[in-house]
């Protein structure tokens, strides 16, 4: 390719949509050292500070969803999406990107319409088993669609897709703390089986509550400890509840982890969240994982997410409702049953999808050429 190579890559809200897609703006980097790559995202959102701190140019929209509690308030939405399309067409025609990228969130919207309108290849990337509603509207304007799950020809067409995985963060692969090191970094003990409970960056409340409910069975349970990822939300009063209710020894509390890859590799189990970024990584790293899906996502897509996995027997599942009563005694009775523990490591690796930011970065790289 004579002419420097530049992309647009746009979308975001949550971890989610941001990882996978620094990490695909990495990968067309290292294939192209000199590649111009400018983010587009919605004002007031994470990526506005997620993208800079990995070292790229954003650009904010005023864009946001529609309110369906208060319809009256939807007005300003139409507005504010009148308006995010006209600045999404100024950027597009003062960067002049070769090719677009979309990761869904609500900037992906008005960026790769107006780059699609204006002639530019798209090509969007769907991390979920349940297609988001961005995606589905831009799948028709689409060069190319990159998914992590089979049967998405339910959303979109097939002729474009293709099956990539989701690119998840580069760190936690490369991570070279063995076991018993990454153990003793949270301060326990190597030789007791560790269980790590998240609810991503903010916290999930019913995890949370799942441990506060069952403090004497953490206590008693002397053969295994826990690392908890509380989430800033709702970090200063759990802190405050087990100083009145007194914190066992064997649990270790934090509002937030900020190496992941220790964290994974001390777990024997995981409790998490069923989002895709997060099932993909708990996938190409083999650990055994207790999912309990949001109820809070549009139409339900992490419960799908979750079913993914069980359906071959890759994982457990709480529904969000139940966990509360059973997610702590199902945790300790699995991570106490070696058998069940390599039964799921064996059959969540089978479901790796590797390198799958290199292969959209190519994707990318082919859709450029082409224009």
């Amino acid at each position: 390719m004579s002419e420097k190579l530049r992309v647009i890559v746009s979308g975001g809200g949550t971890g989610g949509h941001i990882f996978p897609a620094v990490s695909i703006a990495n990968a067309i980097r290292a294939k192209q050292p000199d590649a111009e790559i400018l983010f587009v995202g919605a004002l007031g959102r994470m990526e506005m500070q997620r993208v800079p701190a990995a070292g790229y140019e954003i650009k904010g929209l005023p864009i946001c969803g529609f309110d369906r509690k208060n319809p009256l308030k939807n007005v300003k939405v139409l507005y504010k999406i009148w308006k995010s399309q006209r600045m999404a067409k100024q950027i597009i025609k003062n960067f002049r990107p070769m090719v677009a990228v979309g990761v869904g969130g609500y900037a992906s919207g008005p960026t790769l319409n107006k780059a699609a309108a204006m002639g530019i290849p798209c090509l969007i990337q769907e991390q979920n088993s349940y297609a988001g509603v961005t995606n589905k509207l831009l799948a028709k304007k689409a060069e190319k669609i990159c998914v992590a799950y089979d049967g998405m020809e339910r959303f979109f067409p097939a002729d474009k897709i293709i099956k990539t995985g989701n690119p998840v963060r580069q760190a936690l692969l490369d991570t070279t703390i063995s076991h018993d090191e990454a153990v003793r970094s949270f301060g326990l003990d190597p030789q007791k089986k560790t269980i790590l409970l998240v609810g991503g960056s903010l916290g999930a409340r019913t995890v949370n509550e799942s441990v506060l409910q069952h403090l004497d069975l953490v206590k008693q349970t002397t053969d295994v400890q826990f690392i908890w990822q509380t989430g800033k939300y709702y970090n200063a009063s759990i802190v405050e509840q087990l100083k009145a209710q007194g914190q066992p020894n064997n649990l270790v509390v934090t509002d937030f982890i900020s190496d992941m890859g220790a964290a994974y590799k001390a777990a024997d189990l995981v409790i998490s969240r069923a989002g895709a970024s997060s099932i993909s990584e708990f996938c190409l790293i083999g650990k055994p994982v207790i999912l309990v899906p949001s109820p809070n996502v549009a139409e339900d897509h992490q419960t799908k997410n979750a079913l993914a996995l069980v359906n071959v027997d890759a994982a457990l599942y709480v529904k969000d409702a139940d966990a509360p009563a059973q997610l702590l005694e199902l945790a300790i009775k699995t991570v106490n049953d070696e058998q069940k523990l390599e039964s799921l490591r064996t059959n969540i690796l089978k479901l790796a999808l590797p390198d799958s930011a290199d292969i959209i970065a190519d994707e990318v790289i082919k859709l450029a050429k082409w224009k």
